[in-house]
């Protein structure tokens, strides 16, 4: 990575601010965060930046300047946000990163109105702000963490990253009937209904529904690796959904309504690419995308748990036992 050399004054965005956003507190939407059953125990000035959106004080936190190998887990939940080779020197006092790992940043307008928030995808757990165009790198972006809402996890150690939790994106035609039927399954902490793999952002239900965003109906899913595997997952979304419809599910047509998959990592992919593999020896001609995981932006309240709210409508998903001879 090739560093800029620009020492950055008291004019740069993120100097200024933070005494006077530090003690702003900003409640978290319930639909943001998992269970507390779920989550690490925070200590009270913990709480005071990752739940209520706080900022500590620059050149203060332990990992500001902090660049052994490794990987940046969140605080709370344990999710991967960033690696050690995507951090850099940025003399600003927060610890500095020009990328992160696919999926696992959120971003949202701050409420002060001119800056862009950053949160855990996994939890909602506040962790900074990002800024573009400083010409820091070559990536041209800078995510400015709290080293409180950070936990750094070292290359050697044999437990590197064990999260608590890990996320899988699925687009399998209306997402209410893809979200009920994932929602169910033991070890699964939430099922969020949403739109990836888009190119318009913070788009509306109505927006996509043209199929001029690029957006399909997705369902992001939060879910313990520990219950229960990303291949069992991937499974019963090949069950729930006809991977052979070319943009529709039944009654529904429309690129928004296709058939994908958006994969973190490689270990994801290949789990995908294997159990395509299987339909296909199975007669089925799959016609589902492989996507990097790009951003999610979950969809209107309305659409949540929506088959729950209304009972009396009918499923419009079905299991099909696809991978049984």
């Amino acid at each position: 990575m090739r560093v800029l050399q620009r020492k950055l004054g008291y004019n740069s965005p993120f100097v200024p601010f933070w005494k006077k956003y530090s003690e702003v507190q900003i409640p978290v939407a319930p639909n943001d965060r998992k269970s507390d059953a779920n989550m690490q125990p925070l200590s009270a000035e913990e709480r005071r930046i990752i739940i209520d959106k706080g900022t500590e004080p620059p050149f203060t936190g332990e990992l500001w300047d902090h660049f052994a190998s490794g990987a940046y887990a969140c605080r709370q939940c344990g999710a991967e946000l960033y690696k050690s080779h995507q951090k850099f020197h940025s003399e600003c006092g927060w610890p500095s990163f020009d990328d992160e790992t696919p999926g696992a940043v959120r971003r949202e307008p701050d409420a002060d109105g001119r800056r862009t928030e950053i949160l855990c995808a996994a939890c909602g757990g506040h962790l900074g702000h990002v800024f573009e165009g400083e010409r820091l790198t070559d990536e041209n972006v800078r995510h400015c963490v709290n080293s409180t809402s950070l936990v750094f996890c070292p290359a050697d150690n044999d437990a590197t990253i064990q999260p608590k939790t890990d996320e899988a994106i699925f687009a399998g035609g209306c997402f209410w009937g893809v979200e009920h039927f994932l929602a169910e399954l033991p070890g699964v902490i939430s099922a969020t209904s949403g739109y990836c793999g888009g190119q318009t952002e913070e788009p509306t239900y109505e927006q996509v529904c043209t199929g001029r965003t690029g957006h399909a109906e997705a369902v992001r899913v939060v879910f313990d690796p520990h219950l229960i595997s990303y291949e069992k997952l991937v499974r019963l979304f090949f069950e729930i959904h006809d991977p052979t419809q070319l943009n529709r599910q039944g009654p529904d047509v429309g690129n928004q309504y296709r058939s994908a998959l958006f994969y973190r990592d490689d270990p994801q992919k290949r789990i995908a690419e294997k159990l395509i593999a299987e339909l296909s020896a199975n007669g089925y001609q799959v016609v589902t995308q492989l996507q990097p995981a790009s951003q999610f932006y979950p969809a209107e309240d309305y659409h949540q748990d929506y088959l729950t709210k209304h009972p009396s409508r009918p499923a419009c998903h079905r299991r099909v036992r696809r991978f049984e001879k």
